[in-house]
């Protein structure tokens, strides 16, 4: 489709066309309109800009809907609360056009007190979530002599929560949630080494660092309709925010929601280990995951 945008874009500037001549202002409006269902986000956008017929059909509620998830209602309910079409929502307005949903929807939504945020990927309408530290269940995290928590602006949730020494280390979580049909990986975003600021430059300190060369992290999860999977490996690279592949796993109904349990484990008492900054569990699209790896 992307050259076809790229076509009416030329046919816009083409200067052979005599105003005589039929242009893109005079096609009609649902007709533009069932093009851009077949366009990508961003190519709808900029098609909107070429005229005002094409910008009245980019607006067209069918164009949108077939961007958004199929249950985005019970993805709405499930992030804002219940909306009543008869009754307005504080926080998610009943009024809105399906084009002004897929904008509110792309942006970061906190939900669960603050610990948990959803959003689409405004190129392909993917659902994406990420739990907080905050929102883990972490072993010991109540008692100061092993962890502390760290306000950081390297975090989407300004926060981490940073090991300084532990013998059992287990941060578990889980989500309840509506995911549209599709596979998903998750990931955790750890960081080897506590990172802070000297005269505007980036360091980092590895006066705690110790213990994750002498036996690997354990990565598992499960799902409520039985599929599990794990992974291990070691943590390095001292100071490199990585995300860590727990395992993949595959919805394939959008009706209901799903609950997906996860762990990270070191529990070899045989040593201790420390410091690590614990960020955030990330839960996207499967097509993400080579991207992610990445980093």
């Amino acid at each position: 489709m992307g050259s076809s945008l790229s076509h009416f874009l030329l046919l816009r500037h083409s200067p052979v066309a005599s105003a005589a001549d039929p242009g893109l202002g005079d096609l009609p409006e649902s007709c533009v309109a069932s093009v851009m269902v077949y366009l990508e986000p961003s190519e709808i956008c900029s098609l909107s800009m070429v005229n005002r017929s094409f910008r009245d059909a980019s607006s067209a509620d069918f164009v949108w809907e077939s961007k958004l998830p199929v249950n985005y209602g019970l993805i709405i309910d499930t992030v804002f609360g219940a909306v009543d079409e008869n009754d307005d929502n504080e926080n998610f307005p009943n009024n809105l056009c399906k084009r002004d949903i897929y904008s509110k929807l792309c942006r970061p939504n906190y939900f669960d007190g603050g610990t948990k945020k959803v959003w689409l990927d405004k190129g392909t309408g993917r659902v994406c979530l990420s739990i907080s530290a905050n929102g883990l269940a972490i072993t010991g995290i109540d008692d100061r002599r092993y962890w502390s928590r760290i306000e950081t602006d390297e975090s989407r949730f300004h926060s981490v929560a940073y090991l300084q020494q532990i013998w059992w280390f287990e941060v578990d979580g889980e989500v309840d949630f509506p995911f549209p049909a599709g596979s998903y990986s998750i990931f955790y975003r750890l960081q080897v080494g506590r990172a802070s600021r000297r005269f505007g430059r980036r360091i980092c300190n590895s006066e705690h660092v110790h213990g994750w060369d002498k036996k690997p992290v354990q990565f598992q999860l499960s799902t409520s309709d039985g599929q599990q999977a794990s992974t291990q490996c070691y943590l390095k690279e001292a100071g490199k925010w990585k995300y860590h592949h727990v395992g993949d796993f595959i919805v394939t109904g959008s009706g209901a929601t799903m609950k997906v349990k996860f762990s990270m484990t070191q529990i070899d008492c045989t040593h201790t280990k420390g410091g690590l900054c614990v960020d955030s569990v990330l839960i996207c699209p499967g097509e993400f995951t080579e991207r992610l790896k990445r980093f």
